[in-house]
């Protein structure tokens, strides 16, 4: 795939243009070639053909991948430019930090477009090794240095249990391509136990990297303790790489065995959306808040995999959308407050004092929150809608979360448009390109509609 290409070579050409040490280059060739990225991937979608032959088989991009890679792309770049004013304090380091990131987009790109276990694991790989890496990259910080060790230490015994599965699986199938395991385990009459085993392996290690309970424990340390512009990748670009690979592994590939699977993530699916939404009630850290919102937002996706339609990828699609727009909103305003204690109430009247934040604020906050008719509201209606009819009581379920996390999103609202005199209010500098970041965030949330059009009536599957 041409994009796929291009962003590699573009993560090599910042890697040895930060020895130069210009951040204002690295931005420049950064997102360029991200651009370069998305535009190539935006002419595929309206029907050109590619512009490389590609032959090799274990990377597949079809019209439903080619959206979530323009996702991912998209989201990408928004993190690279609003957080180029974090990155640049550390001259020497910007190109390595950004570069890190572009490696990591490229990971993600593999694990949406894998058809074979090989790629697949590949591309998680290099999609998790840059993030290990920076989330310890603020080394003043101890909390930092813990998130990367925490993060590396479980995220390998994840990729051990994903690794054991994908042998079981081998073994009970004799193959590793997508489609010849889906073959067989349609045209099979009974399963060996290597099926049922390899099965939950994987879905455990999925359900780990996507922050699901019971394998939620590492996401409030490493967020917490992450940089904020690297908690806002992982909760926006790397949740979105994960999900879709769960849906397209299960979803697909073990479909034949969803009676096996299924009973099991419905009960994951309950206990994660109260696990995150009763957690993040008492929190007073802005980045463990969004590490639970995080945790109960994973549940509302994986109710799109309880599905099996037509509309589930697009549905998922409109939902990580929305949820990775409001949390840029959200990472890029923490960037701007820059509260190393990352207190909530650091937020304070900031919403007042520079109305344009706090307009972007409120729009992240009721996305997230579900409120019509924003892009999050859209998104959530679009998932809990198709899985009402199979699942009501997981929907009813869904919902009365979704009121409980009205509370802590509305909490955080709140104390950034407080407008109590007696209070100051911290002095924040935000650049033209946290400007603009926010302001692009902002538009397509509040277009969630149109954006819904677009994706349903005007491209081609």
């Amino acid at each position: 795939m041409d994009a796929l290409i291009l962003l590699f070579f573009t993560g090599l050409v910042v890697m040895f243009t930060a020895m130069l040490k210009k951040p204002q280059l690295v931005l420049v060739t950064s997102t360029f070639g991200i651009a370069a990225s998305l535009g190539l991937v935006v002419r595929q979608i309206l029907g050109s053909t590619s512009l490389i032959t590609w032959s090799y088989q274990g990377l597949e991009f079809d019209s439903n991948n080619l959206l979530y890679v323009a996702l991912v792309l998209f989201l990408g770049l928004l993190i690279v430019t609003s957080g180029y004013e974090a990155f640049k304090r550390e001259p020497e380091h910007t190109g390595e930090y950004i570069s890190l990131i572009i490696f990591s987009m490229v990971g993600a790109l593999c694990m949406i477009g894998f058809t074979d276990m090989f790629m697949f694991f590949i591309g998680l790989e290099i999609l998790s090794i840059p993030i290990y890496v920076l989330a310890g990259t603020n080394k003043k910080d101890i909390r930092s240095t813990e998130a990367s060790i925490k993060y590396f230490f479980t995220g390998a015994f994840a990729t051990g249990i994903l690794l054991f599965g994908i042998a079981l699986i081998f073994g009970a199938t004799g193959s590793f391509d997508l489609k010849s395991i889906h073959d067989t385990i349609i045209k099979s009459v009974s399963f060996g136990p290597l099926i049922y085993v390899g099965i939950l392996f994987i879905l455990a290690s999925f359900l780990f990297k996507v922050g699901a309970a019971p394998f939620h424990f590492w996401s409030p340390d490493v967020y917490s303790g992450s940089p904020t512009m690297v908690t806002g990748y992982m909760a926006a670009v790397v949740k979105l790489a994960a999900m879709f690979a769960f849906m397209k592994m299960f979803n697909y590939v073990f479909v034949g065995a969803i009676s096996f699977w299924s009973d099991l993530l419905f009960a994951v699916i309950i206990l994660t959306m109260f696990v995150g939404n009763l957690s993040a009630l008492g929190q007073t850290k802005f980045k463990r808040l969004l590490a639970y919102s995080s945790i109960s937002n994973a549940a509302y996706a994986l109710i799109a995999m309880m599905v099996a339609s037509s509309s589930t990828m697009n549905n998922l699609w409109i939902y990580l959308a929305g949820y990775g727009l409001a949390v840029i909103v959200l990472v890029t305003i923490g960037q701007m407050v820059n509260d190393s204690e990352d207190n909530i109430s650091s937020f304070k009247g900031i919403g007042r004092k520079y109305p344009l934040i706090g307009v972007a604020l409120a729009l992240a906050v009721l996305s997230l929150a579900g409120v019509p008719p924003l892009l999050g509201f859209m998104g959530k209606y679009m998932v809990f809608s198709s899985a009402f009819n199979e699942y009501p009581i997981l929907v009813i379920i869904a919902i009365v979360n979704s009121g409980i996390g009205i509370y802590y999103y509305l909490r955080l609202l709140m104390v950034a448009l407080s407008s109590n005199e007696n209070d100051e209010v911290r002095e924040i500098k935000p650049s033209a390109l946290q400007y603009l970041v926010l302001a692009v965030c902002g538009v397509l949330l509040v277009f969630g509609g149109a954006l819904d059009y677009v994706l349903n009536n005007l491209i081609s599957y």
